[in-house]
């Protein structure tokens, strides 16, 4: 779960650094808009997304994650409880979060819906007008556009108009988007970001269509004049936006961008790629959490669930085992387990004066010979290496992997964790 998080909140990151680098200033709002959405969306789906295409054609060796292997006498539900704790507290922590996140967004419309309560509401050419008693706030949501009785008649009908164009353009749909985010995400300063871009962009928006039908030095006028007071919720949209007047009055004047100045909408079809390509890499990876906190397995007791493998034809083969690619994934995950835990000297935690956990991390290659190759081992002292190290290289020869009817050199890794009473 964090691997995936950690995939969206980088694509977040690069999607808005091309916004703000290369989209932001220009004129093609409506495309702007789409962009923000799309890549917000994206963003939430491409860590799902796997193509097979690119998993068959970029590793020539695939890497797979074997369960964990504990050596000792503890039960193995104590050992996944314990491995698996603080994923639950993190868990526990995101939820709460969450309804936190719930109870404000409500909140936010608990507030609107006392407005509304408190204005005089009318009907207005197809709108609800509400008229808010001694305010200056103009903002709109949905298809409601609320004005404070203090705004001069003058401004009134720019304001009607700039607000109709938000509810024509259902941009309270947008910001209700971002805001289901906020609640869900709201740990991820990406999404309030985005958020920010997207109600900016509104503004630009309307101003763009209001100044078509109406002259623009009457409309600066009109953004000037006041002395706003808004409400401060996160998704209406408020005309009167102190911090974004001087962006709107900047973007009015400016000239259209040229057409082609559209291609750079293409910059985010390398980040695109590129994260498909990591995806694509990495399954294994993404469910190497779940992995390590339930198929931890204990030589005594020889319970060794089935392993989420990455996607290969055909899996290397353990001397004696048979069936399909799950019954031999299985079969081979049991034999290594039970072959480390029989060969494993347990002796050497008396001998070196260890005590408790001790965790070692081994790498090992079943080449396109079935041979047991390039054993590789972290562990916290050298002596733990070695023996892990020697045990491996002592796996029996094994029938190879293979690939398109090629036989292909596979990857291992394997955690072993060695239990010092």
């Amino acid at each position: 779960m964090i691997h995936i998080l950690l995939q969206i909140f980088v694509f977040q990151i690069l999607s808005l650094a091309v916004y703000d680098l290369f989209l932001k200033n220009e004129t093609f709002f409506d495309l702007n808009r789409i962009y923000l959405l799309f890549t917000a969306v994206l963003g939430c789906v491409l860590p799902f997304i796997s193509i097979g295409y690119i998993q068959e054609n970029i590793p020539q060796e695939y890497i797979l994650e074997l369960p964990a292997v504990i050596i000792g006498g503890n039960n193995p539900e104590t050992i996944s409880n314990e491995s698996t704790s603080w994923l639950l507290s993190l868990l526990d922590f995101w939820l709460i979060g969450i309804l936190f996140s719930a109870f404000f967004f409500f909140w936010k419309l608990y507030k609107i819906a006392k407005l509304r309560f408190v204005g005089t509401v009318e009907n207005f050419q197809n709108l609800k007008l509400v008229t808010l008693p001694k305010t200056d706030a103009a903002f709109s949501f949905f298809n409601s556009i609320f004005l404070g009785e203090n705004i001069s008649k003058e401004n009134k009908a720019s304001i009607i108009a700039h607000e109709r164009i938000h509810i024509q353009q259902r941009n309270s749909l947008d910001l209700i988007f971002f805001e289901i985010l906020r609640i869900v995400f709201w740990f991820n300063p990406m999404v309030y970001i985005f958020q920010n871009r997207i109600a900016t962009l509104h503004e630009f928006i309307a101003d763009a269509k209001v100044t078509v039908q109406k002259d623009k030095k009457q409309y600066y006028q009109n953004l000037l004049s006041e002395v706003f007071q808004t409400e401060k919720i996160s998704f209406i949209n408020t005309f009167f936006n102190q911090s974004l007047i001087k962006k709107r009055i900047i973007m009015l004047q400016k000239q259209k961008s040229r057409k082609i100045v559209k291609l750079k909408y293409l910059l985010l079809m390398p980040i695109i790629c590129s994260m498909l390509i990591y995806t694509a890499c990495s399954d294994e990876v993404k469910q190497k959490e779940l992995e390590d906190s339930t198929e931890n397995v204990n030589i005594q007791s020889k319970e060794i669930p089935d392993v989420p493998f990455a996607v290969i034809e055909k899996v290397p083969t353990y001397p004696g085992c048979s069936g399909d690619n799950d019954a031999m994934k299985k079969c081979m995950s049991q034999n290594i387990s039970i072959f480390v835990g029989e060969n494993f000297n347990t002796k050497l935690g008396k001998e070196l004066g260890l005590e408790g956990r001790q965790r070692i991390a081994v790498q090992f290659k079943i080449d396109k010979t079935g041979k047991v190759v390039d054993v590789r081992a972290r562990a916290p002292i050298p002596e733990l290496e070695a023996e892990a190290v020697r045990v491996i290289e002592k796996l029996p020869q094994m029938q190879p992997g293979e690939q398109k009817g090629e036989k292909v050199g596979v990857i291992y890794s394997l955690p072993i964790v060695f239990e010092v009473k």
